[in-house]
């Protein structure tokens, strides 16, 4: 192959590997049985066969031939025309438990000669260690065949049922130019399926655990969202913009700074999703485009919500992006929002809510990671991003500091409920805003047919209402 580098057909993938697997190498790729190891290999072979330079499929003592091209069929990438003229398929299983080992890597080597093939593909190579008599006769095997395969310009991958640990153990790791590991996880009550590059020689690639699905289409990656901190400077907009909830700019010393992240956070129905409703709609009706990511209200319950707020379920400069949190790869969410953002050209991005986000992630890091990344890429584009978070009434004395994002949040709103005079009201408290100032009063508001509406300064019992345990608050300035 001309190219230096195996390409999958799949960007994503191809990213992952830095451009693909070596072209000229061996690969292995390890995974437990039901991991998608030999759809893999199957994608690889169909997107890079050609008459001229074919791929070989090799079958060995795992599954018959027949079950894998059974199987292949079904796949979407599967062309039947090139099977037999840019696609060959050969069953070693026959010649190894007829000649061994040495039978094995002699057929191999005609098969080499007779095709000159620009890809092959050995499915499983880790069966083939039960025909050696000993780790002897196993290493000798593989430093023949290794020799065969390397002589000619062609990529080699190798397919095995490889567990974790025999990485270090197993002889052919240490032949192998990259190493690809397909592993499903349980993580709480769900699975999720991971790719991770455990060796790519003489190459960069992305580290960590890559989410996928297996689909009929082949394997969809979704890698790691991880920025790195930018290298320069980036440009932002230094023009505030509205909040589109009437009364808070004012607290706000006149609005938010564009690429700001916000968070509101406040218990079970105070008002959190209004509040980022108010701030999606108001931005449409200053022209900034806006997504809705909700995990909260399907589209039903949303278009209730939105009809009894006099607002349009389906505006052109809104869209709605719906996922049901009971099935959900936050890396495959990740990927999906940052594509609609990128398609809509949004201004604005409301996220309801980061609870649900938070238990899709089930590691509390692999969470943070996902959302700090997520704040610095909105941010470098200028795109304003609104967030909600449920937590307990501040009666209990949970802080902000408490609260997932709020670190890295440019904005921070708490929202609760209150008692005056045995009426239970709701209050709103700017807790931290970054490069502004703000009011430090805490604001009554009601929720009503036009939203939200900021009414005064919160009492309780004739009284100033209280955060917590904290003093009363009665002053009105600013922190930086």
């Amino acid at each position: 192959m001309t190219d230096s580098r195996l390409r999958s057909g799949h960007q994503p993938l191809d990213e992952v590997l830095g451009g693909g697997l070596p072209a000229n190498g061996i690969s292995i790729i390890m995974g437990l049985p039901g991991t998608g190891k030999t759809i893999v290999a199957q994608q690889y072979t169909f997107r890079n066969a050609r008459p001229d330079r074919p791929a070989v499929y090799f079958s060995t003592l795992s599954e018959p031939l027949e079950k894998i091209l059974r199987f292949g069929q079904t796949l979407g990438f599967f062309d039947t025309s090139a099977v037999g003229t840019s696609v060959f398929y050969e069953d070693l299983g026959l010649v190894a438990g007829r000649d061994g080992l040495a039978g094995v890597g002699d057929h191999v080597a005609a098969v080499l000669k007779q095709r000159r093939p620009g890809l092959v593909v050995i499915d499983s190579f880790k069966a083939l260690r039960v025909l050696a008599d000993g780790d002897a006769e196993f290493r000798q095997f593989l430093h023949q065949l290794a020799g065969r395969l390397t002589a000619f310009p062609a990529a080699s991958l190798w397919v095995g049922e490889y567990e974790a640990d025999e990485v270090a153990l197993s002889p052919e790791f240490a032949v192998a130019d990259a190493i690809v590991e397909l592993a499903t996880v349980p993580l709480g009550q769900r699975e999720q399926r991971f790719l991770s590059v455990r060796k790519l020689r003489g190459s960069g690639f992305r580290s960590g655990q890559h989410g996928y699905r297996l689909t009929a289409e082949g394997l969809h990656l979704f890698p790691r969202l991880a920025d790195i901190p930018a290298a320069g400077r980036y440009t932002l907009g230094d023009q505030r913009i509205p909040s589109g909830i009437p009364g808070l700019d004012p607290m706000l010393d006149g609005g938010l700074w564009p690429g700001a992240c916000t968070m509101v956070a406040g218990p079970a129905g105070s008002g959190k999703t209004v509040m980022g409703l108010h701030f999606i709609f108001g931005g449409a009706q200053h022209g900034e485009p806006g997504v809705i990511a909700t995990l909260q209200e399907n589209p039903t319950q949303l278009q209730r919500m939105l009809g009894g707020l006099g607002w349009p379920m389906v505006h052109p400069a809104v869209e709605v992006m719906y996922r049901s949190p009971v099935d959900i790869y936050i890396d495959e969410w990740v990927h999906e929002l940052l594509e609609t953002v990128e398609r809509t050209g949004a201004r604005r991005v409301l996220i309801d809510s980061l609870l649900d986000v938070r238990m899709a992630a089930v590691e509390e890091t692999r969470f943070q990671e996902f959302m700090y990344s997520l704040v610095q890429r909105f941010s470098r584009q200028d795109i304003s991003l609104f967030t909600t978070y449920e937590m307990p009434s501040l009666v209990t004395g949970q802080s902000a500091s408490g609260v997932a994002m709020s670190h890295v949040s440019d904005n921070v709103i708490m929202i609760d409920y209150h008692h005056d005079h045995g009426t239970l009201k709701r209050s709103l408290a700017i807790i931290k805003t970054r490069a502004s100032g703000h009011t430090t009063d805490m604001c009554e508001f009601r929720l009503g047919p036009d939203g939200i509406t900021l009414s005064g300064t919160a009492t309780s019992g004739g009284e100033p209402a209280r955060l917590a345990d904290g003093p009363a608050v009665r002053d009105h300035g600013v922190s930086r």
